[in-house]
Order: C-alpha cells, then structure tokens, then sequence
C-alpha cells in the first residue's frame, strides 16, 4: 500500500446512526429470529460462554499477533479509524494482524469484539480491498454478530469433547448447524456493510475474485467469473442439489464466486443507492421498527423469491412445500388470532 492509495476516495458518504437494519440480508434477520426460538439454545451459548475465558483469547492475541495503531500497520490502522466513522461506530474497533498465508479475516469477542486479519490476506489484497475487509469486519461488530460468532467457535472446539456422549454430541450437532446456517446469511449481510464502507463494487468484486482463487487480475475475466455463480444457482438437475446442501452444510461462509454475484446484485439495487443517499434506518428508530414476526416474514420472504428465481428443481420441491406450510400457517393464524384480524389487519401471512 501507497499513502497516495490510502489517501483516495476522501469524498466517500458517511452514515450517522446507521442502523444494521438498514441493510441486513433478510435471510440474516430473520435466521436470528429463528435462533432466537430454538428451544434450550440460550442456556447452551451462556453455558458454552462460561467454560472459556475472553480475557485469555485477547492475550492471546497480544503475544502472537501484531497490534494495529498508529506505529505499527499505521495505512491499516487509518482504514480501521476511517470504516468506523464511515458506520458511526463509537470506538474503532481493535485490529490485530496474525501470521498466515491463508486469506483469513474474523471478529471474535463477546464483551470487547476485535477483528484479526491474516498476513495472507492483507499482503494479496490492494488498499480499497482491504477497506471492503475491514468494514464487513465492522459490520459484524455493528449487528453484534461477534457474539454468536465467538459462541460458535467455541462450540465447535466443544463438541471435539463430547464426540463419544451421543446425546450430547447430537444436540451439539443441532445447535452447531443452525449457527452455521446463521452465519452464512449473515456474511452476506455483512459484505454489504463492507460495500458501505467502501462504496466501491470493483474493490469487493476483487475480494472475492481472490477469495476465489483469482491471484492475477489480468487472467480474469470477470463476465466468465459471474457466469459461474449463474451456472451454479441455475443446476437443472436434482442430484446436482443435492450436493450443493452436502457441501454446504459443514460450512460457516457462502461460496465466494455466489456471494460476489449476490453482493454485485445488491450493488445495483434501488436499496443501495437509497442508502447512499442517506435515506436508511437509524439506530434510535430500532426499538421503534420491526418486530420478530416482521423478521420472519422478512426472511421466509427471501427464502421463497430466491426459489422462485430459481430453476434448481430441490429449491423448486422447498418453495412448493414452503407455500404448503406458509397456507397452514396462515389459517392456523387466522383460526386463532381472528379476534385480532377481524378488523382485516390481522390476516397478513407474508
């Protein structure tokens, strides 16, 4: 990185108050939601929360890695300061550089989050890159994914011990899959917190390319690379499927070559440019907004406009039993809070 580079692009938009909400991925909302509901999943994360100790984590951190500030990584350190104002954070959240040559980037923490970033990461990516990773990074912090984040890691490294306890192992396992469900939707919530930061498509669009494999620009050709992801969401074939669920499954991030098309869709969108505008969700109006219905709705919404845009034949199979569900739902709604829709207010089942 060059001072002139990191000293570019001073005219970006600022968003005081910004809100999470303003551009979560409804599939994000709504999972946590959903989360939310799993019955004994709080007692679990508190207790899974009490076995480890945060305080060594961070000294962890401080003995093995690099520290971010002002003498040490200082063009990372003015990304970091410049992503936080760009989101309204009240503190720059802490930045630590580790040793590796996998590209890695992660917000652990519960009570005081903190981003690391692996030195594979930062020497491949150019400056407005990097911008994009730090502030998806920031937009964990913002929507407090760190929480569930650290939770999940942790259960991860737990269920290694109970591996021979079946019924233990088996709830782990249940608890474990829908955290990973989660955090897959809420990468995508948080590249768009990224794109925010760094309101430049091109720089996150490189992200990806390298995530994906892309180590020299000039041999890519970004119209194949976008054909890809179109060619994977539109499998005609079931057992196709299939193995997209099995791969999935043990995952915690979406395919990079899908997320770079989906963030790329977003980028265009009247919603973004809205945001840009200043014309978003502010955090004072949270309480206000919204509510757990409304989240689910939000995301069963999603759900159902990705399978219907969608000639994959098992999101076809999903989306016709999602509606089958949804009509029951309704009339079980309708059965039992009639007294409150009489008014015609009260049917909605979207």
């Amino acid at each position: 990185m060059t001072d002139n580079e990191v000293s570019q692009s001073t005219s970006r938009v600022r968003f005081p108050r910004i809100s999470p909400r303003a551009y979560e991925h409804p599939a994000d909302r709504g999972t946590m939601a959903s989360l939310r509901a799993v019955p004994g999943l709080s007692d679990v994360l508190k207790t899974a929360s009490g076995l480890f100790s945060e305080r060594g984590e961070r000294l962890l951190a401080l003995a093995s890695t690099i520290r971010v500030g002002e003498k040490q990584y200082p063009k990372l350190d003015r990304l970091r300061n410049e992503a936080a104002e760009t989101l309204d954070l009240d503190t720059p959240t802490p930045l630590y550089v580790m040793r590796s040559a996998e590209a890695q980037a992660l917000t652990i923490g519960i009570d005081e989050p903190f981003i690391v970033l692996s030195t594979g990461l930062v020497e491949a990516l150019d400056t407005e890159s990097l911008r994009f990773v730090i502030g998806h990074e920031m937009g964990h912090v913002l929507s407090g994914h760190a929480v569930l984040r650290t939770l999940l890691i942790r259960l991860i490294n737990l269920s290694q011990t109970v591996a021979f306890v079946p019924a233990g192992a088996l709830g782990l396992r249940a608890i474990i899959a829908a955290l990973r469900e989660w955090f897959r939707k809420a990468e995508l919530t948080c590249d768009r917190a990224g794109l925010l930061v760094s309101q430049d498509p091109a720089a996150a669009l490189r992200t990806h390319v390298y995530l994906s494999g892309g180590t020299d620009l000039t041999q890519i050709d970004i119209p194949s690379f976008l054909q890809q992801a179109k060619e994977y969401e539109e499998v005609d074939d079931i057992r196709d499927s299939i193995h997209k669920l099995r791969y999935v499954e043990g995952m915690t991030h979406p395919f990079s070559v899908v997320r770079a098309a989906q963030l790329q869709r977003w980028a265009a969108s009247e919603e973004y440019r809205s945001i840009l505008a200043g014309e978003y969700q502010r955090r004072d109006d949270d309480n206000a907004t919204g509510s757990l219905a409304d989240d689910v709705k939000s995301a069963a919404r999603s759900y159902r406009d990705s399978f219907a845009n969608s000639v994959d034949p098992l999101a076809k199979m999903l989306s016709e039993v999602g509606d089958v569900v949804s009509g029951a739902a309704g009339r079980v709604f309708n059965r039992f809070g009639g007294d409150r829709g009489s008014n015609g207010t009260g049917g909605d089942t979207e």
